[in-house]
């Protein structure tokens, strides 16, 4: 399981640390791509295939389906950790993302996430505003 939030930054050809606490949880090499929100995601190899079958499920004839498969897949990069620790996001995902200089990487649970530090302080600053209703709203899920 990942979890815990790190500050880390980007240098100038994208290359940006993993925490070692998330590295052996990753694996040799892992898959990043579009998140929700303006992140990014990166997931194990495990995770990715048990997500990918999960996805190859939805309904080709649906509009919103293909449009979603799209956009995951289509961002969808291999990575490696080099000697030093870092992966290098390429400049697509970065720009989706605002990753420019320095970056939150945080474990959810099955993912890691890399944010923007502007956009991970304004998401958290929301967040806590409403945090109390997102979890009176989840207890229908029996959390």
């Amino acid at each position: 399981m990942f979890m815990g939030e790190f500050l880390h930054s980007i240098d100038t050809k994208g290359r940006v640390i993993v925490p070692s606490k998330f590295r052996d949880e990753l694996g040799a090499s892992f898959v990043v791509t579009r998140g929700l929100d303006k992140c990014l995601f990166a997931y194990p190899m495990d995770e990715w295939k048990n997500l990918e079958e999960k996805l190859k499920k939805l309904p080709l004839t649906k509009k919103d389906a293909r449009a979603f498969t799209r956009f995951f897949f289509s961002g969808a990069v291999e990575c490696e950790v080099d000697k030093q620790g870092r992966i290098n996001i390429p400049q697509s995902l970065r720009k989706y993302a605002g990753l420019d200089k320095e970056c939150n990487v945080i474990g959810v649970s099955n993912r890691i996430e890399f944010w923007a530090s502007d956009s991970w302080e304004d998401y958290v600053t929301d967040s806590e505003e409403s945090f109390a209703e997102l979890a009176e709203n989840l207890m229908d899920f029996d959390i």
